[in-house]
């Protein structure tokens, strides 16, 4: 998008706003000289055929706040980005902003060539899938409550259930920031009152939420980019420990083609299989990560870890025990 796009919607922008703008305010609130905006205002009444109006008590106005520019440039590659948000956005329909976005892609659209509009579309509804896999029945209000008190620091009030115990319980709790694991899984991590410590939540679990009056400050030593680092996939308990994990050769190509970790460090052996050895929080999502991989992979550390796929893989082999 060129500077001059980018001043005129700017400027588009303030004279909607509901304060009264001169010539001298837009100005100074764009930062150019008056003569530019001048000739910008110009350029919207001449060139978009903009109903810009001025009165002494109102300043800038338009006459037809239903008024919209005629077409905003964007590449191919922009247009089909656009498009292709939409059907992202289909396949991620439990997210709280699925409404927003989808007025937001609709009265973009129609700012665009139809022929144009029409061959993207089916290019992103026919030629390119998404399945997101298990859907989630997320509640927007609770999302949206949980913005405001992050954004404003607010102390919030829960009612979580908790899927391992099948039970509710309810907490104050200080949410530090949200979370989305995997396009489908929201979280919000914060200072929980009742465990006294940084604690994830599912948002879709929280039964009910309210945002009290009570503000407060985070842990100056919580960083979040540090904690988001520190886990395996989303689970942020326990104290961070060595992990070290072997891979047969037929699974060891699909574990080296992605990094699982900012700390992983990978050991090639002569057979063609591999140890990863990294450094996580938490063990049970890495026990679950090696379940999957069934006989393809094998825990040698902590001991912890190795005790617990033992564990469970006797209690899998005792399920179909006749």
């Amino acid at each position: 998008m060129s500077r001059h796009l980018e001043r005129l919607l700017e400027l588009d922008r303030l004279i909607r706003s509901p304060e009264r703008h001169t010539a001298s305010t837009l100005a100074a609130t764009l930062g150019f000289s008056e003569r530019t905006v001048r000739n910008d205002l110009d350029f919207l009444r001449d060139r978009y055929n903009a109903p810009l109006e001025w009165e002494r008590q109102s300043g800038y106005y338009y006459s037809d706040p239903n008024w919209r520019f005629d077409s905003i440039p964007l590449t191919r590659g922009e247009l089909f980005a656009l498009t292709l948000g939409a059907r992202m956005l289909q396949a991620y329909a439990g997210t709280a902003y699925a409404s927003e976005l989808k007025s937001a892609i609709e009265q973009l659209s129609r700012r665009i060539p139809e022929q144009t509009r029409v061959d993207l579309q089916h290019l992103a509804e026919e030629l390119i899938s998404f399945r997101s896999g298990a859907e989630i029945d997320l509640d927007p209000d609770i999302w949206h409550k949980l913005e405001e008190a992050c954004q404003q620091r607010k102390t919030v009030f829960m009612t979580y259930y908790t899927a391992s115990r099948n039970d509710t319980n309810k907490r104050n709790f200080d949410p530090y920031l949200l979370y989305i694991y995997r396009g489908t899984n929201p979280y919000v991590i914060g200072f929980c009152h009742k465990r006294q410590e940084v604690r994830w939540f599912r948002v879709d679990r929280i039964r009910k939420l309210e945002v009290l009056a009570e503000t407060f400050f985070p842990d100056p030593s919580f960083d979040p980019k540090d904690h988001l680092e520190s886990i395996f996939q989303h689970e942020a308990g326990g104290v961070p420990q060595g992990v070290a994990i072997w891979f047969d050769a037929k699974t060891a190509p699909y574990v080296r083609e992605r990094r699982w970790h900012p700390t992983q460090e990978i050991a090639e052996h002569e057979d063609g299989s591999l140890t990863l050895r990294m450094f996580v929080r938490g063990m049970n999502d890495i026990k679950r990560w090696i379940l999957f991989y069934g006989a393809g992979a094998k825990a040698l550390a902590p001991p912890e870890l190795v005790k617990m796929v033992k564990e469970e893989a006797a209690f899998m082999t005792a399920n179909y025990k006749s």
